[in-house]
């Protein structure tokens, strides 16, 4: 009996020994097709490195109705499968597929499980009229407030990738706004940030829309994806990351000074870029400075030459002297003696 006890034990521990494996090469395999699966569905996905050594965050506010950003605006209703990125977003919404988030008082955007909005909770707040079909919310096309959507905040982060030595921009962050007329025409649009949403969570969703990206060529197309990876949009800066959280209407009294403020903002972004390394000299031994050494020389020929040229005409002609003869002297008279 023991030899027959010793024997299963053996035979049950020899096969959970070779169990394992197999289905741990069961899991590796449904992983890798699930990999396969997301990086077919969205290839492009890049994520910022955790180990960057310098990054700045920029807000700033899209007109939806300027040619650059008309691709995300038009069509205001959807026209067949042609729909505008913030009808995309909406119904990525009511199916749940992407998680909405509040629009803080502050402006800044938070993404914890607390700030999450509920679809039902939008629609009422914003009285937009849908159906119930079982537990499923239904929203016409005409009643999607698409056409008035005519703005749109985006946070973008510039960064220095010290692996690849290089540069990025990248949107991380959106927020479609909704400008409402007042009934009346008599006070100005009232703008309503509606919510924040991921970039990461709408990429794959993007990378799969298609959207027309020239009036003079009907057949250009590009996905929403591309568009702002190729940072194809044009937005103001209305607001950076900083200590005091401090848009820059906060302390831009003027619309002078704002203007100001968003210039020199732009341009911090271009001297770090430019000047990442420091300012380069070029080396003594290459053509271009060989070439800048020939110019140099003959422009040092020119500066003689006109400063000599400039030195003649400056000099003062000297007159002639004249002798002044006085009535008074006697003529000199020369007399040649001859010897006898």
């Amino acid at each position: 009996m023991k030899r027959i006890f010793i024997f299963l034990l053996g035979a049950c521990f020899w096969g959970s020994m070779h169990a394992q494996p197999q289905k741990r090469r069961v899991a590796v395999t449904e992983q890798k097709q699930v990999t396969d699966r997301a990086s077919l569905q969205f290839p492009a996905a890049t994520d910022m490195p955790d180990d960057m050594v310098w990054k700045r965050d920029i807000y700033r506010q899209l007109d939806l109705t300027i040619d650059k950003n008309a691709p995300l605006y038009y069509p205001v209703e959807p026209q067949g499968r042609e729909i505008n990125l913030f009808t995309l977003m909406f119904r990525l919404m009511l199916d749940g597929k992407i998680p909405v988030y509040e629009y803080g008082l502050d402006g800044n955007e938070s993404f914890a499980e607390k700030d999450q909005i509920k679809p039902k909770d939008f629609l009422e707040k914003y009285q937009i009229y849908y159906e119930m079909n079982g537990n499923r919310i239904m929203v016409n096309n005409s009643d999607i407030p698409s056409r008035d959507v005519k703005r749109m905040y985006i946070k973008e982060s510039v960064y220095f990738d010290q692996r690849t030595s290089s540069f990025h921009k990248k949107v991380t962050a959106l927020c479609p706004v909704m400008v409402r007329d007042d009934e009346f025409g008599e006070a100005a649009a009232t703008p309503y940030p509606l919510f924040w949403v991921k970039y990461s969570d709408v990429a794959s969703y993007f990378a799969r829309h298609a959207m027309m990206s020239s009036n003079y060529n009907n057949v250009s197309n590009m996905t929403a994806d591309d568009y702002f990876s190729m940072n194809r949009y044009d937005g103001k800066i209305y607001k950076t990351t900083n200590l005091q959280g401090l848009a820059l209407a906060n302390y831009c009294k003027t619309d002078s000074a704002l203007v100001k403020e968003q210039k020199r903002i732009e341009q911090e972004l271009v001297n770090v870029e430019k000047y990442v390394w420091g300012k380069l000299e070029q080396p003594k031994d290459s053509a271009d400075s060989v070439q800048a050494a020939i110019v140099a020389t003959e422009k040092t020929k020119e500066k003689k030459t006109t400063r000599s040229s400039r030195r003649k005409t400056t000099v003062k002609k000297s007159a002639p002297k004249v002798e002044k003869s006085s009535s008074s002297a006697a003529p000199r008279v020369s007399v040649r003696r001859q010897r006898r």
